[in-house]
């Protein structure tokens, strides 16, 4: 029987927004005043957090559990309400928001400010998207894709921001179907290239492979989207969390089977799940 053939995806596992919030938390845990907490899941990877946890960086749910010490903001980036309430009470405050979704904080301010309608293209309840909305005024609206606008807009002066992890495609499609109900219409396109990167080789490994195991939190909106490409591509397309989740029934009778990963997933993680894939017999 011929062995497994095991490929990763070209571009897989931490992007340089993630790696940087994570080495300014190291640094912290390290460094400043105790204790160190962030505000929220550093990012959306279990494993990862576990890790932080036991270099004693805890987790909040809100800034009024911020009592001393230092207050880290997550990659995902925090309601801007929530930033002003930390800064006046004397804590330690450091910024591990990813500069690509800063910038979609800054986009979705200035377009509020210039009068327009604001649209940001999302998930409702993701902690990035309820960062985006505090810049982009309370009239704002949050769609999950183009289906979800309303028949008639309250402005015909319209301004669209990005989730950073949504795909090319959604925003297009977001953009087509604005067009004829507007008189002004001002796209930022604040996805960021890593996402698209990844989105991109994954699914021209999944067009190539028997199946595909996807590696990452579950509450990683990027990982899961990846997954949601991979299997259009590839119905056998697998999300983990971990190499033990890994059922020897999924490569059953295949012979090319392709790893990727979310941006907030480590390498380590990775190589975990590939050395599991080569232990099983298909």
């Amino acid at each position: 029987m011929s062995a497994l053939e095991i490929t990763v995806a070209e571009c897989a596992g931490f992007c340089w927004g993630v790696k940087r919030a994570l080495e300014m938390t190291l640094e912290a845990a390290r460094t400043a005043p105790p204790p160190v907490n962030t505000l929220g899941p550093l990012i959306h990877n279990p494993g990862v957090i576990s890790d932080l946890e036991s270099r004693g960086v805890g987790v909040i749910a809100s800034a009024e559990q911020a009592r001393a010490g230092t207050v880290i903001l997550r990659s995902h980036g925090v309601p801007r309400h929530t930033q002003e309430r930390l800064a006046s009470l004397g804590l330690t405050v450091i910024d591990a928001t990813c500069p690509f979704v800063a910038s979609a904080q800054k986009k979705a301010a200035s377009l509020h400010k210039e009068g327009y309608l604001v649209v940001i293209l999302g998930e409702k309840e993701h902690p990035e998207v309820l960062s985006l909305r505090s810049y982009a005024g309370e009239g704002s609206l949050v769609i999950e894709s183009a289906a979800d606008l309303p028949d008639i807009l309250d402005s015909s002066r319209v301004g669209v921001v990005v989730q950073t992890t949504q795909s090319p495609e959604r925003l297009a499609e977001l953009a087509q179907v604005l067009a004829p109900k507007t008189r002004e219409l001002l796209v930022h396109n604040t996805i960021c290239s890593a996402t698209e990167e990844r989105q991109t080789a994954a699914v021209r490994l999944a067009a190539q492979v028997d199946a595909v195991v996807v590696v990452g939190g579950r509450n990683s909106a990027n990982t899961r989207r990846l997954a949601e490409l991979c299997s259009e591509k590839q119905p056998r397309t697998y999300h983990v969390e971990t190499a033990a989740e890994i059922d020897p029934l999924w490569l059953k009778g295949a012979r090319r089977v392709g790893v990727t990963a979310g941006a907030s997933t480590p390498l380590e993680q990775i190589e975990v799940v590939v050395e599991r894939l080569k232990e099983l017999d298909p």
